[in-house]
């Protein structure tokens, strides 16, 4: 079963805007107005009605209409969740709401679109952290959107009762289910905000980069956006929780009284979910599973088998992405070490300790660190990227910067989420900055990091207009071949490498992914 938990959770102050009103625009739902300069930023737009009462567990509806305009301005609540020590946003079920930068441009000029999906461990975030401002990318000609979705138990609970309601025979999910409706929202909408709804990227990082790979395989999303962009996806080619076991699973721990469950406020039905053990925030164990509808089959096989949406990819990973998960699952002496790799490995345990060799208390706590890096990280990026290599343009980045907060926090590497900044153009709007583990902020981003984030960004922003991130005065990036996949090093120098960590993939992949039944 996949043990998909938070790795850092983070909400920073609210990403700044221009103090200018910005013009009037006609959505489906009514005219609204927001505010900026150059971009023109619209906050807090409603997708989908308020899942609340009755539909509280249900496949999202539409946006209902208002008269006059409507001040999207502020940033709309963060989904519930619950974190101890963590500074939330204002929190309310009604927290299906978009956020959108639009940059001048030419009259009848249509520019990409690039939606971004905030991380959390699925039970955790919100699209207002400043880290995910889009000013910066907005700034070299596309439109940025990012959303909130429903999270936790709200946003994944499967139970009897919610399937056998559903029209689909599915229950979970819904929180994957929103990102859907977020993007089917742009594709009726967006050309308002001089979006083209023919040229939608979807981007993400951590939970957001694991639902990018989610919606590449999902029958409801396709046809939805035409480029995907993964950043240390967790978990993807992990076994992953049937709808059998997570509906049963959902009915001993909270009932089988939907409407009592239903009519329960939000805090209350919080309270009665159990964290998954010391420092793990309360509603972990709700995560995407494979309901037969959503997802119609375990990703990883999809994958295997070609049935992803055919759209260029860039899938990578950072080169300490593990270090969050062996926060929850501590690895401190070399006698702890080898007891953790009889446990995940059994027989093979003698193998990976040659791949990943020890000797220490110390180098027993490195090699844990790497070892959940390739098997939870990287491993999932490698094995996306060659199914996708399969049918069209697949490239492959490593992040190995260590960039300030990172060293400030100890990280052995490029740590998990310290791309982000770079990747949305602004490298002083660290992901962790304001936040409990850096509540001083972060500084020391010097010219190597400002050059690395020009790169970074746009290599992206060019990959979002054409399906390729090659482009004048960025780094040349190889597409991936399967023989000898190359990569793109995003670190202290933008250089290529080739077949990274191949003998550990290989090991990895044997022991590790998903079979179909018969293949046991």
């Amino acid at each position: 079963m996949r043990k998909l938990i938070i790795l850092f959770f983070v909400v920073a102050h609210s990403a700044a805007a221009g103090t200018l009103k910005a013009a009037a625009v006609r959505t489906e739902s009514g005219l609204i107005s927001g505010a900026g300069g150059d971009v023109r930023v619209y906050k807090g737009v409603p997708y989908a009605s308020p899942p609340v009462g009755s539909l509280r567990w249900q496949q999202p509806a539409r946006a209902p209409h208002w008269q006059g305009v409507r001040a999207a301005t502020e940033f709309g609540a963060g989904c519930p969740q619950a974190f101890s020590g963590a500074k939330l946003p204002r929190l309310s079920e009604d927290c299906l709401t978009l956020n959108i930068w639009t940059p001048s441009r030419k009259p009848g000029v249509k520019l990409a679109v690039m939606v971004s999906i905030h991380g959390g461990g699925f039970v955790g975030g919100w699209s207002g952290i400043d880290a995910y401002d889009g000013t910066a990318l907005a700034r070299q000609g596309v439109v940025v959107v990012s959303m909130n979705y429903r999270l936790g138990v709200l946003g994944f609970l499967a139970h009897p009762a919610l399937t056998n309601e559903s029209s689909h025979r599915a229950s979970g999910n819904y929180g994957l289910m929103d990102q859907i409706a977020a993007l089917e929202w742009i594709q009726r909408n967006i050309a308002a905000f001089g979006g083209d709804p023919k040229r939608v990227t979807i981007f993400g990082e951590s939970a957001g980069g694991s639902s990018v790979c989610y919606l590449l395989v999902s029958p409801p999303a396709k046809g939805l956006f035409q480029r995907a962009i993964s950043q240390s996806a967790q978990g993807i080619f992990l076994p992953m929780t049937s709808a059998a076991q997570a509906a049963k699973r959902g009915a001993q721990q909270l009932g089988d009284d939907l409407a009592a469950l239903r009519a329960l406020r939000w805090e209350d039905l919080m309270k009665k979910v159990q964290t998954g053990g010391a420092g793990m925030p309360a509603g972990v164990q709700f995560q995407p599973i494979v309901d037969g509808w959503v997802l119609p089959e375990d990703p990883a096989l999809m994958f295997d088998a070609g049935r992803a949406h055919a759209v260029p990819v860039i899938a990578g990973t950072n080169t300490d992405d593990g270090a969050a998960l062996m926060l929850f699952q501590p690895v401190r002496t070399l006698s702890a070490y080898r007891d953790y790799l009889k446990t995940r490995f059994g027989d093979a345990a003698d193998r990976a300790m040659e791949l990943y060799p020890a000797t220490s208390d110390l180098e027993g706590r490195k090699a844990a660190r790497q070892m959940a890096t390739d098997a939870n990280f990287l491993l999932g990026a490698r094995s996306v990227l060659l199914a996708m290599a399969r049918s069209g343009r697949a490239y492959w980045y490593q992040f190995t910067r260590v960039d300030p907060a990172s060293r400030k926090m100890g990280a052995l590497g490029a740590m998990h989420g310290a791309e982000v900044g770079y990747v949305f153009g602004d490298v002083t709007k660290s992901l962790f900055a304001g936040t409990p583990l850096l509540p001083g902020g972060v500084e020391g981003f010097d010219d190597t990091d400002r050059a690395l984030a020009k790169a970074m960004s746009g290599a992206w922003v060019r990959f979002a207009e054409t399906g390729d991130p090659n482009g004048p005065g960025l780094p040349r990036w190889p597409a991936v071949d399967a023989l000898a996949p190359e990569y793109l090093e995003f670190g202290d120098r933008i250089q290529t490498g080739r077949a990274f960590r191949e003998e550990q993939m290989q090991f990895l992949a044997e022991r590790l992914k998903p079979r179909p039944p018969g293949r046991y």
